[in-house]
């Protein structure tokens, strides 16, 4: 956060609520007319936008108007916790055979044959 993010943030913003991860949310307090409100975040740690959840992400670019409550939208069997972008990171996905995975590359298979053009 830069000083005049938390200068801004102490005069005019309006704490709203706290995800998981501990990023803190705030809207504008006294809103002028005719402007919408602006609404942003302070992020626990590193400031990286993949660690806004879902529900917090649609609050922030006004897709729902509501706040996300405390305990979260209702969570379905199928879908699997927040997980921010871990690329650039050790954390990364490496499928088989990258380089820096640590395993060889996948054989040939033997029928492979090389293209030869016709005589």
């Amino acid at each position: 956060m830069t000083i005049a993010t938390r200068i801004f943030t102490w005069l005019k913003g309006e704490p709203v609520g706290r995800d998981d991860s501990g990023n803190r949310y705030y809207r504008e307090k006294p809103a002028p007319e005719g402007r919408p409100e602006r609404r942003w975040v302070i992020y626990q740690g590193e400031a990286e936008a993949s660690r806004v959840p879902p529900q917090w992400h649609a609050w922030l670019h006004r897709t729902v108007d509501e706040v996300p409550s405390e305990e979260g939208s209702p969570k379905r069997p199928w879908q699997k916790p927040h997980r921010p972008n871990m690329t650039g990171t050790p954390d990364a996905y490496r499928p088989p055979g990258h380089v820096l995975s640590g395993a060889g590359r996948a054989r040939a298979r033997s029928e492979y044959e090389s293209w030869k053009p016709p005589a």
